[in-house]
């Protein structure tokens, strides 16, 4: 309730039973809920969404399910070599792109960095290497090094490297800096009062976030395989493109089974850490 009326937006006067007058604004609900309609119709029109046909042809999404059911168990010999790459993949480019993160970290947070402009560079950097997404850097890294592991390693390590350096110049810019200052004045160096006073504060923030990240990452090195970076998803998309579905059946019930106890012990790990 508002004593003084708003000359931007349209008001009702209500009378109070003491006789005092009081202005009330109308709610805005009714025009969110039509522009959010408006905006919803426009996306659908953009993207050429069609009820009728996802009501006619979704029923096969679970028709190829049903064909992957009983999977394929001889397959499994095939799996388990290229599923080993997926995690090697992800572990590797985990811990690479990680380690890297650090010290791009600590140049691109503004409360530490002596000079605006590098930290807004580190920052840039950061925020564009993001823009890429994993496979289209892996398609890219495959015609530099050639098909295989390493350009998905490399590809993954990039992608951690960006979103691990992002979330650690933000703790750091949100840590306590008084021990730090109250170090380097009694005489102690950067890397020594940033090691002793700022790190306990965001170690376990940097240790959580990079195992958050390694759990995204075997997922996305599932995938690498489609533009030839290695791991599982090449035979997945050869079994899928043959219409081997009780292949791909098991395929994936070994990649279920590895991504779910990877984040049953990282989220272990994270409870740990906080």
């Amino acid at each position: 309730m508002n004593h003084r009326p708003r000359k931007f937006w349209p008001q009702k006067e209500i009378t109070l039973p003491n006789g005092k007058t009081v202005y009330k604004s109308y709610s805005l609900v009714p025009i969110i809920l039509l522009i959010i309609v408006l905006l919803f119709y426009g996306a659908m029109e953009m993207t050429g969404f069609n009820l009728q046909t996802l009501l006619k042809r979704g029923n096969q999404f679970f028709v190829i399910l049903k064909r992957m059911y009983p999977p394929n168990q001889d397959f499994i010999k095939n799996v388990l070599p290229p599923l080993i790459d997926t995690i090697k993949m992800s572990v590797l480019g985990t811990v690479i792109g990680s380690v890297l993160a650090i010290p791009i970290a600590i140049l691109a947070a503004s409360n530490l960095s002596i000079n605006i402009w590098v930290s807004s560079l580190m920052k840039f950097i950061l925020s564009f290497i993001r823009t890429m997404p994993t496979l289209v850097t892996a398609l890219i890294l495959t015609y530099i090094f050639g098909l295989g592991t390493f350009a998905g390693t490399i590809a993954i390590a990039i992608f951690t490297f960006s979103f691990v350096g992002k979330q650690l110049y933000e703790a750091i810019e949100t840590a306590d800096l008084l021990p730090y200052e109250a170090l380097e004045a009694l005489g102690a160096g950067k890397i020594r009062s940033f090691l002793a006073a700022l790190a306990p504060q965001v170690l376990p923030a940097y240790l959580s976030v990079s195992l958050y990240t390694f759990e995204g990452n075997v997922r996305h090195a599932a995938i690498l395989g489609y533009v030839g970076a290695g791991g599982i998803g090449i035979i997945l998309n050869e079994n899928i493109a043959w219409r081997q579905y009780d292949n791909v059946g098991m395929i994936l019930i070994c990649l279920f089974i590895t991504v779910a106890i990877i984040e049953s012990f990282s989220r272990y790990l994270r409870r740990k850490l906080t």
